[in-house]
């Protein structure tokens, strides 16, 4: 946070406040001190002037009897009198005229020509009309002045106007004390200004510096920093917010505290979860995921952040955010990762606020890739089983509702619909025990009797007995080694095994065609590997990883017609896994099979035996 300038600070505020307080009452006053000054000079000026001039009515009153010859003499002697007993020159003219509108005598500091001149200003002839003083101030812009006329009737005994005192006054003395006395006060306003603001900057420092000390201690709040306390001044309203901040911080550094240690076990859940989670704001912008849901989604931490929900999710065409927050219903997904489809199932959950209003979304995923595969394939199971089951009882049923309808009382077809039943039961329960086998492996309730035995010698044994028993014109190649080599076997289960991988090389090999059995030994790994190749019709390549699948055929139709229930391979891998090896199958299409399974030996037990 950036340090607040003094020209933007509080302490700055307060104290233009203060001052600009003070000058607006140091306005007012002067205002009104200088108006009522003024007005009271004027007035001064006003009386002290008029007193002159009524005395100078006095005087002249009592020789308005007298002629006009002395008149005229007396007159100018009171006038000369009048302005010679004024000592700041301020009376410009002072002129008495009579009725007869004749300037008796006069006295003008610029012109003395006036006496004897007759006076035809309306003014005059007003007072001597109604007998009323007349007055005026203004402003000469020739003289740069500022003037006073006034116009005063001298009466008689009987109140008759007998003449009139006309006198032009300058009023600059009055205006230049106004001026000194504005100076004065003008000066005392700047000094008063200059010593309050001084000491409004110092009395405001005492409540600005409390104020301040809190805004450092909210700045180390928000950094985290719990350890700084605000200094308390004294017992205030600012001492007690000073406490109340204090006792804040601790309320905060005890809250932190637990919401911390909260964030961190929700953290280590969300983290530690093995399935995926998404958090989005109100707007559908993610804002947290964990490894899993990077993981499960394949995309990057930096690629998915702030990146619409709907986006990651690939749902942008057919959903909006507010579709998924109105709906919250469990979804599907398929997710192409590492080459492979990935099944995802999301549930979505709404985060609200205690008022109702939604501030976001969680999504939950799940890699339901193998449950949905398992499921799958459940349910081509149940159909195969199904199917399996209902062709050999359709044709049971058929033929022997043939025979109960009477076919059995003939020689030639009886036996014949009697051989089929047969055929088909002894198909029916060759389905089942294959099952029944399955269904050990698969629940793990079976047992295996090992023992030691010469595998060389064990698959001879076994071939002779297909050699022997075989009805096609198939010729058996042996590349056997000439030691001997010793496995921990379950003799029964493997021999199983190696019934149903002989027994399918003989049906789809062609009449005058090889079989080769083949053992190698890989001393490196441990291993003793065992490959039975035909010359058959071989198994196209979109086939090869399903044909260890439970009742997955090539070709069903020959499958079927050969006898073959589909669960053979998958019994044989079943077997060869459980004994700690492992089975797959190479083909060339057209030219002809090769089934390969391995198991673990041990040279050591063999060099037992050779000292036995």
């Amino acid at each position: 946070m950036s340090k607040v300038g003094f020209f933007r600070s509080i302490h700055f505020k307060l104290t233009l406040i203060y001052v600009l307080l003070i000058i607006v009452a140091m306005q007012i006053i002067g205002v009104y001190f200088v108006k009522q000054l003024e007005q009271s000079l004027i007035n001064s000026y006003d009386n002290s002037l008029n007193q002159r001039i009524y005395s100078l009515s006095y005087y002249l009153e009592q020789d308005s009897s007298k002629s006009k010859a002395e008149l005229k003499e007396d007159a100018q002697k009171i006038l000369n009198d009048f302005n010679n007993k004024d000592e700041s020159n301020e009376i410009s003219e002072v002129s008495y005229i009579d009725e007869s509108r004749e300037v008796i005598a006069s006295v003008n500091n610029g012109n003395q020509e006036i006496a004897g001149k007759k006076i035809t200003d309306q003014i005059i002839s007003r007072i001597f009309a109604v007998g009323k003083d007349y007055e005026k101030k203004f402003y000469d812009p020739e003289s740069n002045k500022r003037v006073r006329i006034s116009a005063t009737a001298v009466k008689n005994e009987n109140q008759e106007t007998v003449g009139v005192i006309y006198v032009v006054s300058s009023m600059e003395s009055v205006f230049n004390q106004m001026r000194t006395i504005n100076t004065i006060l003008a000066t005392g306003t700047l000094i008063a200004l200059g010593t309050t603001a001084l000491l409004g900057i110092f009395i405001f420092r005492t409540i600005t510096h409390p104020i301040s000390d809190m805004r450092k201690q909210a700045i180390e709040l928000a950094k985290g920093n719990f350890s700084r306390k605000v200094r308390k001044y004294g017992h205030d309203e600012i001492g007690q917010l000073a406490t109340t901040f204090n006792h804040l911080t601790r309320e905060l550094e005890e809250a932190q505290l637990m919401t911390e240690g909260e964030r961190k076990k929700l953290s280590s859940v969300i983290a530690y979860m093995t399935d995926g989670v998404i958090a989005t704001n109100q707007n559908g912008a993610i804002i947290l995921l964990n490894s899993p849901a990077l993981e499960l989604l394949n995309v990057s931490r930096e690629t998915a952040l702030e990146m619409p929900i709907t986006s990651l999710l690939g749902l942008e065409d057919t959903h909006t955010f507010e579709d998924l927050v109105e709906n919250q219903d469990s979804m599907l997904l398929e997710i192409e990762r590492e080459d492979q489809l990935s099944v995802l199932r999301v549930n979505f959950s709404v985060i609200q606020k205690e008022h109702g209003k939604i501030d976001g979304l969680i999504a939950v995923i799940y890699d339901v890739t193998e449950q949905e595969k398992i499921d799958a394939e459940r349910r081509e199971f149940v159909a195969n089983v199904s199917h399996e089951l209902r062709t050999p009882l359709t044709t049971m049923r058929s033929y022997l509702e043939a025979l109960a309808e009477g076919a059995i009382g003939d020689k030639e077809l009886a036996p014949r619909f009697l051989s089929v039943t047969q055929n088909e039961t002894e198909r029916m329960i060759r389905l089942v025990n294959d099952l029944l086998q399955l269904s050990k492996f698969d629940s793990k309730d079976y047992q295996f009797n090992r023992e030691w035995t010469n595998f060389i010698r064990f698959i001879s044994l076994v071939i002779d007995r297909f050699e022997m028993t075989k009805e096609q014109h198939v010729e058996f190649i042996r590349n056997l080694p000439q030691r001997e080599v010793y496995v921990e076997i379950d003799q029964d289960k493997i021999t199983q095994v190696l019934d149903n991988i002989i027994s399918n090389a003989l049906k789809y090999s062609p009449e005058g065609g090889h079989i080769t059995f083949t053992v190698d030994l890989d001393e490196e790994k441990g291993l003793v590997l065992f490959s039975v190749k035909d010359e058959g019709i071989g198994i196209p390549k979109k086939d090869m990883d399903k044909i260890f699948e439970r009742f997955y055929r090539v070709d069903k139709a020959r499958t079927r017609k050969l006898g073959g229930t589909g669960l053979g391979l998958a019994i044989a891998k079943e077997m060869v896994q459980a004994h700690g090896g492992d089975i797959w199958a190479d083909s060339i299409e057209g030219k002809g099979t090769t089934v390969t399974f391995t198991l673990p030996y041990n040279e050591e037990q063999e060099d037992d035996w050779d000292e036995a």
